[in-house]
């Protein structure tokens, strides 16, 4: 990826991720990016393109970071709980690669398109579906029945997309620590 690609990418994440995608401009895009409007439009076919490929970047970006965080951890157990510890530090802004938290990019994206059919609605759905399946191979670790595994994975992934919208809409930015706390609690009981 060229330098300048790149550096589109990044200020638009910034600023789309601060202000939402429908209140920030091109112009404010290539003003804060000091890139020229001829150079964003050699890149990207216009803005949609560019959101796509911010999505792309943060969607990259956020799995890579999560799935380290898994990596980090021994057991089953412990992975699942290394979940709702990296949303802790997320939404205590303790991530610095994820920005200062301002809840899920994707749900605010989807939020903004929010015809199901809109391809970039169905870009932040594709997202979703890459961390529950990340997710999921956390919980197929776990010494649980087989047939209760995707019933886990479920409950984790309410816990996670509760825990972030608590975060955010709320400022509760001890969501992760409560969502933990009960994730530990359906382990408990499914593994015993």
């Amino acid at each position: 990826m060229s330098d300048k690609r790149l550096q589109l990418i990044t200020t638009a994440f910034k600023l789309f991720y601060l202000k939402g995608v429908h209140a920030v401009g091109i112009n404010e895009i290539l003003a804060e990016s000091g890139i020229a409007k001829k150079t964003l439009y050699h890149h990207f076919s216009g803005k949609e393109d560019l959101v796509s490929a911010v999505l792309a970047f943060r969607d990259q970006r956020f799995h890579d970071w999560l799935e380290s965080r898994f990596n980090e951890s021994n057991n089953g157990a412990d992975k699942v709980y290394a979940l709702f510890d990296a949303l802790d530090d997320w939404f205590n802004d303790r991530v610095a690669d994820l920005l200062p938290f301002h809840g899920c990019f994707f749900i605010n994206v989807s939020a903004e398109f929010g015809d199901p059919e809109n391809p970039l609605h169905r870009q932040c759905s594709r997202h979703k579906e890459s961390i529950r399946s990340l997710i999921a191979k956390q919980v197929d670790m776990l010494d649980i029945d087989s047939s209760d595994q995707e019933n886990m994975t479920d409950a984790l992934c309410l816990l996670k997309e509760g825990a972030i919208t608590l975060a955010y809409v709320q400022g509760d930015r001890d969501a992760a620590v409560k969502a933990k706390a009960t994730a530990v609690m359906l382990l408990r009981r499914e593994c015993a």
